[in-house]
């Protein structure tokens, strides 16, 4: 059935790569799939000098919804890590490999969505659009190496507003927090986040490579931390309700078990 199978749409555009999340039966999640094809193609892409930047974005006017809570069935520690270190592959290659991203959103970014987009150089956001952590609610801390790149974005402070509460954004206030660099018109954010990549494509490639590499000093410590730390969450009876609840539409109860 269309729109049920996870799926990264590739565009190149000059020197510009072009990847559209598209799996619309569930917004865009970062399901497993996903991640897959999207860790294929940035590992294939880090080595081509003919691709000077790239360009993320969603399809069906969201950016992505978060992880894909139907299919997360952690049942050890060896599961969770696994379900982690593709993911930190992926966050890897955005935030310290050698080509610089920009992304494009449109709708809502939520959970690893707010994730993906943070881990770019670069976030363009439809006046439309709406950021949100959201972890909590299923009984999670943000990963995807948020809790290193969100902070290094807004400061520590409005980060612990956004992760603890796990309330929603508009475009405007991300924009006035310093979340999101670039506010435009709704439907314009591909548009726009592509002239930003073309810009960033006629830069000195060894140069945006190596600042690059500089400023994700830390990240490694960061991630491996994360991943003991969400590992252990995956196993609680809080993320087990918080599930339940989620795909039975209803507010969580959280007994701190």
């Amino acid at each position: 059935m269309s729109g049920e199978t996870p799926r990264i749409i590739e565009e190149r555009q000059g020197a510009v790569l072009v990847l559209t999340m598209d799996y619309p039966a569930r917004r865009n999640a970062l399901a497993i799939p996903l991640r897959r094809a999207l860790l294929d193609i940035l590992e294939r892409v880090e080595g081509d000098r003919s691709v000077r930047a790239l360009v993320l974005t969603g399809a069906g006017g969201t950016f992505c919804s978060g992880g894909d809570i139907s299919g997360m069935d952690v049942q050890d520690v060896l599961g969770g890590r696994e379900r982690l270190r593709m993911a930190h592959q992926i966050i890897r290659l955005m935030v310290a490999g050698a080509k610089p991203f920009v992304a494009a959103v449109e709708g809502w970014c939520v959970g690893a969505g707010l994730s993906m987009a943070c881990a770019c150089d670069t976030i363009v956001a439809s006046e439309e659009a709406r950021f949100m952590a959201g972890f909590g609610k299923v009984g999670l801390m943000a990963d995807l190496g948020l809790p290193h790149t969100l902070p290094l974005r807004i400061g520590q402070g409005r980060a612990r507003q956004v992760l603890l509460y796990g309330e929603s954004m508009g475009a405007a206030e991300a924009e006035r927090v310093g979340l999101v660099d670039k506010v435009v018109l709704p439907g314009q954010a591909l548009a726009i986040a592509i002239e930003r990549a073309e810009l960033l494509a006629a830069q000195p490639p060894a140069a945006i490579a190596l600042t690059k590499q500089l400023l994700a000093n830390g990240l490694d410590a960061a991630l491996e931390q994360e991943r003991q730390y969400q590992t252990s969450l995956f196993l609680t009876a809080d993320h087990a309700e918080g599930k339940a609840a989620f795909l039975g539409k209803r507010a969580p109860h959280f007994t701190g078990g």
